[in-house]
């Protein structure tokens, strides 16, 4: 057999092998067996990147927990808080059908010279309203251990709406980012901190609070303007008000620009 039909053959296998055991943690010395070849580390490189299956490692997911040391890498579907650098998961058993052109487009990207933080940002917009894997992010990187903490940056500085699992998506799977929306938060709706932001979700039981509205994510629908949730300061920040869970209410990303716009024009009345 040919050095390429071996290695296709072994990507194969080691695929085979994590669809048979979804969401468990893999140790490498597994997937090094199973395939039968010595390059397995890029075969399962290549079904990652290059195919778009959901393979995460433990390297991935150990750089998001030195980032945040009160991220949670459990949920009900997996646990990896434990995982260690040369182990895998497949976090889920359908490959992303888009994978040929993210893969052109991450290489474009990742190819630009500008920082970490730019080439994220530049494929979440990219890919606004679809989840992306660490992986992704990492690789785009160049595996650059300050993806995760650009990423969260991003949310908690910038303005710009990347959700996480703990930033309050719990729909989305441990280690997944997603853009909401291809625009950046006013300046007084930055920096909230993550731990306040869930706090305030939480207590406001994920539903947009204005009267009459209540919207949350399970209502989303095509057609409706309603497409997301933020957090709004009831004393405008732009009047020292704090982020603190006592000083925000969520609103559904509607009611939120709503409010800001009849400000707005109230300042503008009193000139």
């Amino acid at each position: 057999m040919a050095p390429s039909d071996q290695g296709s053959a072994g990507s194969d296998r080691i695929l085979s092998y994590l669809l048979k055991y979804p969401l468990t943690v893999i140790d490498g010395d597994e997937l090094m067996v199973v395939s039968g070849i010595g390059e397995w580390a890029r075969r399962v490189r290549e079904l990652r990147v290059q195919e778009g299956w959901w393979i995460f490692t433990g390297v991935t997911f150990r750089e998001m927990k030195e980032d945040d040391e009160e991220i949670s890498l459990k949920s009900a579907e997996v646990d990896v808080s434990g995982i260690h650098p040369d182990q895998y998961v497949l976090m889920r058993t359908t490959r992303d059908v888009e994978a040929a052109d993210n893969w052109a487009v991450m290489n474009q990207i990742r190819k630009q010279d500008t920082g970490v933080k730019e080439k994220v940002l530049a494929y979440l917009r990219y890919k606004v309203g679809k989840p992306v894997t660490g992986e992704a992010l990492r690789y785009l990187a160049n595996d650059a251990t300050e993806w995760a903490r650009r990423s969260r940056e991003l949310r908690t500085e910038d303005g710009w709406p990347v959700v996480t699992r703990m930033g309050g998506r719990e729909d989305l799977p441990v280690g997944v980012y997603l853009l909401e929306e291809d625009k950046q938060a006013e300046p007084h709706d930055r920096h909230i901190p993550d731990a306040v932001r869930v706090k305030v979700l939480t207590r406001d039981n994920f539903q947009c609070t204005h009267e009459g509205c209540g919207w949350s994510r399970d209502k989303l629908s095509k057609g409706d303007p309603r497409k997301y949730l933020e957090l709004h300061h009831k004393n405008f920040h732009v009047n020292k008000g704090e982020n603190t869970a006592e000083n925000l209410i969520t609103l559904c990303n509607v009611h939120h620009d709503e409010l800001h716009r009849a400000h707005s024009a109230g300042l503008k009345g009193k000139t």
